[in-house]
């Protein structure tokens, strides 16, 4: 799979909430697009990846 154009691999039925949870990001503060569709974030529990996925992840910070 490749996430913000790096390659990563990933165990077979990980949904996109455990990916996220498993490398540290906060639902909160991020968006993410798969394949060039943005998922909401009701559907990260039930969105599955597989090794063909693109993933882009936003995360928002603030400051200035």
């Amino acid at each position: 799979m490749i996430v913000n154009g790096k390659e990563v691999s990933l165990g077979e039925g990980t949904t996109l909430e455990k990916y996220l949870a498993d490398n540290g990001y906060k639902q909160g503060y991020i968006a993410v697009e798969r394949n060039g569709e943005i998922i909401r974030k009701n559907k990260y529990s039930e969105t599955i990846l597989n090794d063909s996925d693109k993933l882009e992840i936003v995360e928002f910070r603030g400051g200035g």
